[in-house]
């Protein structure tokens, strides 16, 4: 019997897990996880989490202050414990997201990814282990700059432009998430067209940008995202890493077709590197309608579910 398509792609991407979910991370085996506040509310109500929640929870009993911050605090503590399980399960790195409220505050953004970091390491979880999950704004971008100068590694999401992905290369992030399903949405809606995998403009976009940083010599690692079919991931076998949902990922491993490479080195058109300071870097976003509004939509989406996440950590508490 041939491989299939999900150990296929395995042997030139590496395969990352987009859940917190543990049962499906040790069954389908991949490198790395990412986690955000989307995920860790519903890993806690896994049966396997019941355990860190309730030591999460009596910790938080045990605080004094002011409620809002002890609630912020077991929620923190809460994704740190998710991610340290998860680092059990897999050999390489494990993303854990910045407050989604905090992306347009590059000091705050800087204070509380230290603070991760530090509560891993108090696991005994060193730093080589975690990725800092940070949205792509430009205070985002400069808070990933002054991390990676103190050796804490940094994984830009939310990326939906070659304007994001350049300005996270000059900051040296070490890696960034740009978006396949969400661009798709976009421009379906936009335009009321129907696209297959190849003509797909989030696949365009994520190898477009992949294409330009190999011919650009950049060190930064392309991690594609938010998948909506099989196709796209298909399409993009080759990039440096791709994170997968476990449904998708279960249909890569039941399916036992070729899977050729499709993004080569030296093959397929690469851009300019346009130069960007702070002004150039808005006013081309500004330009950008769907990068803009699908920016800003992701911020939102992860903030009311951080939002959802604490509402119920304070019922519980």
């Amino acid at each position: 019997m041939s491989p299939s398509k999900l150990v296929q792609l395995g042997a030139m991407t590496t395969v990352v897990a987009d859940t917190g979910d543990f049962e499906a991370v040790r069954r389908l085996k991949p490198v790395d996880c990412t986690t955000n506040p989307t995920l860790v509310l519903k890993a806690i109500g896994l049966p396997h989490f019941g355990a860190v929640v309730e030591e999460a929870l009596a910790w938080g009993r045990a605080q004094s202050g002011e409620r809002a911050a002890i609630v912020g605090a077991v929620a923190d503590r809460l994704a740190v414990s998710v991610g340290a399980q998860l680092c059990d399960l897999v050999p390489g790195r494990v993303s854990t997201e910045v407050d989604a409220d905090l992306s347009f505050d590059t000091a705050a953004t800087v204070a509380k990814a230290r603070a991760v970091i530090e509560s891993y390491a108090a696991r005994g979880i060193g730093r080589e282990r975690i990725l800092i999950k940070i949205a792509a704004t430009w205070e985002g971008i400069r808070a990933a700059e002054i991390l990676q100068k103190d050796g804490i590694d940094c994984n830009l999401t939310l990326i939906f432009s070659l304007t994001q992905a350049v300005a996270c290369a000059d900051a040296k992030a070490f890696l960034i998430s740009p978006f396949v399903g969400r661009i798709l949405d976009w421009w379906a809606k936009a335009t009321g067209k129907s696209y297959t995998a190849a003509e797909d403009p989030g696949v365009q976009s994520v190898a477009g940008i992949w294409r330009t940083f190999k011919a650009h010599g950049v060190s930064t690692i392309v991690m594609g995202a938010s998948f909506r079919n099989k196709g796209e991931i298909e399409e993009l076998a080759g990039c440096d890493r791709l994170t997968i949902s476990p449904q998708l990922l279960d249909e890569l491993a039941a399916d036992t077709g070729e899977l050729p490479r499709k993004l080569v080195v030296g093959e397929g058109e690469a851009a300019a590197w346009p130069v960007l300071d702070e002004k150039a870097f808005r006013w081309r976003m500004n330009e950008d309608a769907m990068a803009t509004e699908k920016l800003a939509e992701g911020i939102r989406a992860f903030a009311k579910d951080l939002t959802a996440l604490k509402a119920l950590i304070a019922e519980r508490l």
